[in-house]
């Protein structure tokens, strides 16, 4: 008699071990309902009576749907199947992202004695990665270490790109390699009749499914032993006169010095195409006026190509605008979405205008005297300040960004950039000032320029960030480790949104000093 058998007044019901217990964890737009109706079916038509719940998530990436499903073969009593998995009790969990796969083993879904896991490899970031100022996406190496041990099997291959070769979605791809992986006493032709009873998209939803099915077979394919190379830029076009300009400027770039060259022609096109070839020129100027005064190996000259044109193309309404009522980014939404076929589509975008965004757009002279003035500000953010929807598949809501896209000839003359230009000079000042002295301290007060960025509350806290990383950079400076510091605050600040670790460099900079 086991010590289980002595404490418990009732005997563990033998019923209980032919419950098959199945986990799904997927966002909006993956089909978890689709695959988990599919199981249902599946279940139902082999003679196993079936349970099926789920648990919707807040939103689109910040919160994932949890589908469960308990199974049984049929018998003449009903089984009592429960409604939520429970921690240490699920045979097979799958989920339709890889970072899906992290949660459910942080929530103790996946345990090395019984799961089968099962997780696509790709990547589609949460709202929570995208947020953090620096570098936030959740280290793929590790969730998949960790499944290898948490898991009794895993496994592992990019679904979602087999079902876009497919013409389909992640969620037939998984079906596939749910059958592949033999966790479930049904035959291959039983999972094929129960997509065909779905009755919508079958022949592409059969493709994915066997290309799941293989892929589960095979594992991920190996990482290449090279890295692609990014795509060309696309060939300039336009009047002759204009692209001989644009040649000249290209000349230019190319003859910095060094491995700036690169930078610079990136760069170069960022400027450009955010305003014109002036202002390219414009660009060039500062760039080589700063590689007038650098030295081997050129590391001053290849921030500044790349920080002073992040400077320049700075985000603004009409920019935004702009990338908007892209003819590009109208088609990359209607594929995205399978435009055709008689399938019509809706676009919303979701604005949310600030007073200071609007005055900025204003003559520098009258902006700056609106903006000094806290009653008119107040004024205007009662009008302006709201959340709006706007639907630019139609004429009226394209054509008013499209408006607001065209003010780009008079940008030169509004507040906002007479303000970005007065900050890029005295930044570039600043880095310049400490180069006779510490040629390393420069380089580090360029990349610092990699705070600032987005638009709105996104820019105010970049730039609040930056002038506290360089009140720090102040206090360390004429110190022989100066520049390592200031890699340091810089790093501090790109932690986190709140600048919390930046609050802790900077007092322990206080504290020795």
């Amino acid at each position: 008699m086991t010590l289980h058998e002595t404490l418990s007044p009732h005997p563990r019901d033998p019923a209980l071990d032919r419950i098959t217990k199945l986990a799904i964890l997927a966002v909006g737009g993956q089909g978890g309902g689709v695959l988990t109706g599919w199981i249902e079916a599946l279940a139902r038509a082999n003679g196993f009576a079936v349970q099926a719940t789920s648990v919707a998530g807040v939103a689109q990436r910040t919160g994932s749907t949890l589908y469960y499903v308990e199974m049984a073969p049929a018998t003449d009593r009903s089984p009592i199947f429960s409604l939520m998995p429970a921690a240490g009790d699920v045979d097979i969990m799958i989920a339709a992202e890889l970072m899906e796969a992290g949660r459910a083993i942080i929530r103790g879904f996946v345990t090395p004695d019984r799961t089968t896991l099962i997780a696509s490899t790709h990547r589609a970031l949460a709202v929570s990665e995208k947020m953090v100022p620096g570098d936030g996406i959740a280290k793929a190496e590790e969730v998949i270490a960790t499944a290898e041990i948490a898991a009794q099997r895993f496994i592992a291959a990019d679904f979602e790109a087999e079902a876009a070769r497919a013409g389909s979605v992640i969620s037939a791809t998984l079906f596939g390699a749910l059958a592949a992986s033999g966790a479930l006493p049904f035959s291959r032709a039983a999972f094929e009749d129960a997509i065909r009873a779905g009755g919508k998209g079958v022949e592409a939803s059969l493709r994915a499914f066997a290309a799941g099915f293989e892929a589960a077979l095979t594992g991920p394919l190996p990482e290449a032993a090279t890295p692609p190379l990014p795509p060309a830029a696309p060939a300039a076009q336009g009047p002759q006169k204009l692209l001989a300009q644009w040649q000249a400027l290209l000349a230019r770039a190319d003859a910095l010095p060094g491995e700036a060259p690169a930078m610079a022609r990136a760069g170069l096109r960022k400027v450009v195409e955010f305003q014109d070839l002036a202002y390219g020129a414009e660009y060039l100027v500062r760039v080589e006026g700063i590689a007038s005064e650098d030295r081997a190996p050129y590391d001053l000259t290849v921030e500044a190509a790349k920080h002073i044109a992040n400077a320049m193309a700075y985000d603004d309404m009409i920019r935004v605008a702009d990338h908007k009522t892209r003819a590009a980014r109208m088609a990359r939404i209607g594929a995205e979405m399978g435009v055709g076929a008689g399938r019509l589509m809706a676009v919303t975008e979701y604005l949310h205008p600030r007073a200071e965004e609007m005055v900025r757009l204003l003559p520098a002279r009258l902006g700056a005297r609106l903006a000094g003035s806290p009653t008119a500000m107040a004024r205007i953010d009662r009008v302006v300040n709201r959340g709006r929807r706007l639907r630019t598949d139609g004429l009226g809501g394209f054509l008013m960004l499209y408006l607001v896209a065209g003010l780009r000839p008079w940008r030169r003359g509004m507040l906002r950039h007479r303000e970005e230009r007065a900050h890029l000079e005295a930044w570039l000042s600043r880095a310049m000032a400490v180069l006779p002295r510490d040629y390393a301290l420069a380089v580090e007060i360029l990349r610092c320029r990699r705070l600032i960025k987005g638009y709105s509350d996104t820019h105010a806290r970049g730039l609040s960030k930056f002038d506290r990383v360089m009140e720090g950079i102040a206090l360390v400076e004429g110190r022989a480790d100066a520049a390592e510091w200031a890699r340091r605050l810089r790093e501090a600040a790109l932690k986190d949104e709140e600048g919390r670790a930046l609050d802790g460099a900077l007092d322990t900079i206080r504290s020795f000093l």
